[in-house]
């Protein structure tokens, strides 16, 4: 049997929060004051790397910075009441504490933002590191010994698969159940509505103690 104690990871965007709306309202918010259009309804598809990726299709390379920057100040005033939890989120980190173990939120996103939505929601993670995209979340999942770690973008896959931890992956964002499941995730929910019932299920197969 297992001694080590339960920690689970998650991803933020599009696994624990759906985010499309208030970025989509930031990045409106950006177009009208820099001038430069930006296909919003597009860019929202492709939530998940880190925000430099995306500026990097409608400004120049020179002016990456300072607009992420400027994108992370108005994202404060225009994303963080608009964005709902996903269905079954709260339910997620709520089954990890009652079965002993912690819950930790480890996101590409800016981390001060990232608090800000955890804590509007009343989400309850024990930790949230921000600022980290794919393999790159691997060295905070290796940190904080999280034996698994659920996400919802292919990047997600492999940031398991660099810590040595179970992938699993909920088909809620970007990327198909086909795409995660040919990245390597190990397993594959429709959303997180079905994650507690998975890990009792997990537990008992591999015999982890509840610390």
């Amino acid at each position: 049997m297992s001694t080590t104690p339960l920690t689970v990871g998650f991803d933020l965007d599009m696994t624990l929060i759906d985010s499309r709306p208030g970025i989509r309202g930031v990045y409106l918010a950006l177009a009208a004051e820099t001038g430069i259009p930006i296909d919003a309804d597009l860019a929202v598809t492709r939530l998940g790397p880190p925000l430099e990726v995306e500026l990097a299709n409608w400004f120049p390379a020179e002016r990456i910075s300072e607009v992420a920057d400027r994108y992370r100040s108005m994202y404060v005033e225009h994303a963080i009441t608009t964005t709902p939890a996903m269905p079954g989120a709260r339910e997620a980190i709520a089954a990890v504490h009652a079965r002993g173990g912690r819950a930790i939120v480890v996101t590409a996103k800016h981390q001060p933002n990232a608090e800000r939505h955890v804590n509007h929601l009343g989400l309850g993670p024990d930790v949230v590191i921000g600022s980290l995209w794919a393999e790159a979340k691997g060295a905070a999942l290796r940190e904080h010994a999280a034996g698994v770690y659920v996400g919802d973008h292919v990047g997600d896959v492999r940031g398991a698969a660099t810590a040595g931890a179970l992938s699993v992956a909920v088909a809620t964002g970007p990327c198909s159940a086909e795409e995660l499941r040919r990245e390597g995730a190990d397993v594959v929910l429709p959303d997180l509505t079905g994650f507690p019932a998975w890990l009792d299920a997990h537990l008992a197969t591999v015999g982890q103690t509840r610390a």
